[in-house]
Parts: C-alpha cells; structure tokens; sequence
C-alpha cells in the first residue's frame, strides 16, 4: 500500500508539472503574439540583479538566489526567441563582483560551470533555435574550470546563426572600452593603424561585444531604475 502510494504521488508530481509546463508555454505563445503586433528590438539585455535580495527575502542562501536567477534567465531567452529578438545579452558576472565574498564568488563559479556545461549539453534547443554562446569578458580572470565550460559552449554552438546569446561574465563596460582602446593603442604603435583611421565604428568594432554592441532595450531584472557598469 505505501508503495502504491509513493507512486501515485510521484505520479501526480510529475502530471502537475508536466502541465504548468505545458501552461507557460500556451502562454508564452499567447504573449508573444500579442507583442509581435508591435515592433521587435533586434537586440534586449538583461542585467542580471536582486538575486541575493530574492534569496534574503524568502530564507534562502544567497546560491539559491542565483540558482533560480539562471533558470528564469532560461526562460526569458525563450520569450525573447518567440519574438524573433536575433541578440540576447545577459550581465551576469561583473569584474567588481570578485570583491563579493570567497565563498559567494565560489559558489557564483560553480553554478557557471554548472550551468554553461547544462546549455552546451541541450543540442536540441541550440540546434531547434539555431542559437550561438558567446561568452564575453576577461575571460583569464576566471577558473580554468569555467574557461573550459565557456569554451565548451562556444565551441558546441559557433555554427549556428540564427539568434545570439552573449554571456557577460567578468566583464565591465569600462574594462571593455579600455582594452578596446588597447588594442587600438597598440595597433597605432606598430604602424597598422595610423591616428586618422581611429573612429567610432572601429573603436565599437574593438568590443568584446562586437558586432553586437548597440543594445535596442535594456532590462535590469530587480525593478531597480540605475545603471551598472
């Protein structure tokens, strides 16, 4: 009888979810074709913040947090290629953020690893949705174990064209201007470039987010109005 029981249960675990599942996608559907009545950015950000605040707020370890921030990340990536947005960016890591904690900077580089092996892993979606990794940033400023989780994702998805996703980790504007200058800087020196070639395009062209540096909408996840860097 208890095992019947167990079953049944496990049963009716797996339907409910099976159908709040089914429930987001009719209404993501719903949704998006609501929204594609009007115009479509070419490309949404996302800064990814309150994830620590969500986690204090519900008596939850700040992992937590961001464990769930990943995966509501995920579904926002669906929307947005519902709609037919061709880039999706996503502030994740900040440079700044390694003056966090060792251990909340620890548990941030596992679930990284955790989770960019997790999407190198779901062909079917990359493939279905012909969506490239790109994973932007100081990238030697990180673990050897998220480089390699990085590459891994980049490497199993650089075929595909149809949408982007770039994935900022370590990464500031600031920091991405200055080597964008840099290179420039050095380019001069060594006689490739010369002064007047020096414009705009060529310094947005410097980016780590190049070619995909003009951003049409810019969320921040926590409600909050401010910018980052």
């Amino acid at each position: 009888v208890g095992a019947e029981r167990w079953r049944g249960a496990r049963w009716m675990r797996g339907t409910l979810k099976s159908i709040r599942r089914q429930m987001r996608r009719a209404t993501r559907r719903f949704v998006s074709e609501i929204l594609r009545c009007g115009a479509i950015p070419n490309h949404v950000a996302f800064i990814m913040d309150g994830n620590r605040r969500w986690a204090e707020q519900r008596n939850l370890k700040r992992r937590d947090g961001h464990a769930f921030g990943f995966t509501q990340l995920k579904e926002c990536l669906k929307w947005c290629l519902d709609l037919g947005i061709h880039v999706v960016t996503v502030y994740a890591f900040s440079i700044e953020n390694f003056k966090r904690s060792p251990e909340e900077v620890a548990a941030l580089m596992k679930l990284a690893e955790d989770k960019l092996n997790e999407l190198a892993e779901e062909k079917g979606f990359l493939e279905r949705n012909g969506v490239r990794i790109q994973v932007l940033g100081d990238l030697e400023l990180l673990p050897d174990n998220v480089q390699r989780a990085a590459s891994r994702a980049m490497r199993m998805s650089a075929h595909y064209n149809k949408a982007i996703f770039n994935i900022c980790f370590a990464y500031t504007g600031r920091h991405d201007m200055y080597q964008g200058v840099q290179h420039i800087c050095a380019a001069v020196e060594r006689g490739d470039l010369h002064p007047e070639d020096v414009t705009e395009d060529l310094i947005s062209n410097s980016l780590y987010t190049a070619p995909y540096s003009q951003v049409d909408l810019l969320v921040r996840t926590s409600g909050e109005t401010r910018l980052s860097d």
